[in-house]
């Protein structure tokens, strides 16, 4: 259930029509972000590495061409034989070579390459999700500096107006200086708040512009939420969502699964090695290899399967399979450690949001008092039935609980999205965000 907070009566609405609302906001801020398109690349590099892997199953063709230079022609020692290798030889091959075996390196790398685009995807996701919050966060923090320079502008209109009347009343004796003089002291101190909130207000549109990459000093005018949904999960129900839908937990869970395969790849060395290669040869005394003087067969063909097994490297192999475990050892603790970081953060995101709903709640019913407060003082100063002193009192006190509310409001949308980004929500489909 969506609820409306309470607008406090008065000049805090906009006067300029809104050019943006949340979620063109965080759908440019998905598409202008640097590290989203750096997360994609990384993601296409996967993908070229898990194709290219997917090449070492298929055998290789090559081809070669020689030209040989010798002192002299090399005859045979049987007269009869003739010329063995003649003084000029061009030589043309072409091979192809097959991979039969290679201690199951190959699977493994595809294995392993398959993992790590499913990798790419999900720190993509990651980083969206993290875009999404960063843009609510500086969409918000925008309202509630418009917001707050509304009511440093309304403070001191009232203190304006009340030191009007305040000069009055004292030029024609029915005041002592001392008040005139409280109220212009108050009027400065509003002033100065004034100037804060008007540069707080151009820091958070200059934060908002950078989101998007747009010029620093370009307009805007967001549209505003008064809205909100309250809490309606339980910590522990939110607790369990984090630990299904965390994006991290995948990739914690995607990094041991690698490091396991790499333990494997590890072991390539304790088998050896098959492959077979075909290979047709052309001879020539000339460029075009096509015979000559000395060459007796100029074209032939051969077929070659090779085994090769490095039996003895001197502990080597064994020396890396064990770094590897160490590796695989550390992922697993890294996801725990991962696991327990989450919980904490989970529960102080559901803790913050909590209390600015609450806080919400508690101001929204001291607004209508603080305001008719601020009237009735303000009807008896006139009357003389009250002091300049019971006048800004009742001034300040409205210029606080609307302070106090527009920080819960905007504060409690902040800590709801860090709420859904502690949870693992939204979850971003990276297809219909590109």
């Amino acid at each position: 259930m969506w609820l409306t907070a309470a607008m406090p009566a008065g000049g805090d609405e906009t006067a300029a029509s809104p050019d943006m609302d949340l979620d063109r906001t965080v759908a440019l801020a998905l598409q202008a972000n640097l590290s989203a398109r750096i997360s994609s690349q990384r993601t296409r590099a996967a993908d070229a590495v898990l194709k290219s892997r997917r090449t070492e199953f298929l055998p290789t063709f090559s081809a070669e061409y020689n030209y040989t230079r010798n002192d002299e022609p090399r005859f045979s020692v049987i007269p009869t034989l003739g010329v063995v290798q003649p003084e000029e030889q061009y030589a043309f091959v072409t091979s192809v070579t097959q991979p039969l075996f290679t201690g199951f390196a190959l699977t493994n790398q595809h294995q392993l390459a398959e993992m790590g685009l499913d990798a790419a995807r999900l720190n993509e996701a990651l980083v969206r999700r993290d875009i999404v919050f960063e843009a609510k966060r500086v969409y918000f923090l925008l309202l509630k500096a418009q917001k707050l320079n509304v009511v440093a502008e309304e403070a001191v209109t009232m203190l304006e107006a009340q030191t009007e009347v305040a000069a009055n009343y004292h030029e024609v004796g029915m005041t002592p200086l001392n008040d005139l003089l409280k109220t212009k002291v108050e009027l400065a101190n509003a002033r100065q708040d004034l100037v804060a909130a008007q540069n707080n207000l151009e820091i958070s549109r200059a934060d908002f512009n950078l989101l998007l990459r747009q010029p620093i000093g370009t307009s805007v005018t967001p549209a505003d939420i008064l809205d909100y949904a309250p809490l309606s999960r339980s910590l522990a129900e939110c607790l369990e969502t984090a630990e299904k839908d965390r994006v991290e937990v995948a990739v914690a869970g995607l990094e041991i699964q690698i490091r396991e395969k790499e333990v494997s790849l590890a072991k390539k060395d304790y088998y050896p090695t098959v492959q077979v290669q075909g290979n047709y040869y052309k001879l020539g005394t000339d460029w075009q290899v096509d015979g000559g003087e000395g060459i007796s067969d100029s074209s032939f063909w051969d077929v070659q399967a090779q085994a090769r097994w490095d039996f003895w490297q001197w502990g080597k192999t064994g020396y890396g399979v064990a770094e590897k475990k160490s590796r695989l050892t550390e992922a697993r603790l890294n996801r725990t450690d991962l696991q327990d970081k989450i919980q904490r953060e989970v529960k102080q995101a559901w803790l913050k949001a909590d209390e600015f709903e609450k806080n919400i709640v508690t101001v929204q019913s001291a607004i209508e008092q603080a305001r008719e407060g601020f009237r009735i003082s303000e009807a008896l100063f006139k009357e003389q039935m009250a002091t300049s002193t019971d006048v800004l009192d009742a001034r300040t006190q409205l210029s606080e609980t609307m302070t106090r509310y527009y920080n819960a409001l905007y504060d409690f949308q902040i800590a709801a999205a860090a709420l859904d980004r502690a949870m693992g929500k939204p979850s971003i489909d990276i297809a219909e965000a590109q």
